[in-house]
């Protein structure tokens, strides 16, 4: 039977990332604008992945740090290893996706990122009513934030309609398509 590889093998191959090399400074936490927010820091998520066990691939999968990391790169810049943690955790929240292990608070996360991408992929840029309505109607939180409508739009912040630019649409669709048939 064949032996199951560790979670950074994986990570490594596919990003380049060797999260050997982190000495757990923890510098990446201590930058960490949502540290406080996450149910593992950083610096211990990437001593969970150095251990290799599976225990701790799927605790490291089925967390919430993963999908609340902004990759802002303030970690990258701090470490004195210059590991690439936002690639490490793009990495993770996709391998957690297909793996259907998304940690059930992200869950609202990943709706929000699918939305804001299948509306840009449809009308070629942001569209927020469209964004919000497809996010509600993901979450079935129809009546959240509703209240708030109202005086968006009296002071113009949420159009009615999507604003278009010639072709934009057709543009940003063959970005799509050309970003999909590279994976």
């Amino acid at each position: 039977m064949e032996e199951k590889k560790k979670l950074s093998t994986d990570l490594a191959a596919s990003t380049g990332v060797d999260v050997t090399r982190c000495y757990q400074c923890g510098k990446c936490t201590a930058g960490c604008v949502l540290a406080a927010d996450m149910d593992i820091p950083p610096s211990f998520l990437m001593r969970l992945l150095q251990t290799g066990t599976e225990a701790n691939d799927r605790r490291v999968l089925g967390s919430e740090t993963i999908w609340l990391c902004l990759s802002c790169e303030n970690c990258v810049a701090r470490c004195p290893m210059e590991i690439d943690l936002p690639a490490v955790m793009d990495y993770l929240r996709e391998r957690s996706r297909k793996e259907d292990m998304v940690n059930d608070k992200a869950r609202n996360i990943l709706a929000f990122h699918k939305s804001f991408l299948d509306c840009v992929k449809r009308t070629g840029r942001l569209y927020e009513i469209g964004l919000v309505a497809e996010y509600k109607m993901r979450t079935m939180n129809l009546m959240q934030d509703v209240d708030i409508a109202p005086t968006m739009m009296a002071k113009g912040k949420l159009g009615l309609k999507p604003e278009c630019l010639k072709d934009n649409a057709k543009k940003v669709g063959r970005i799509f398509a050309n970003t999909i048939d590279k994976k």
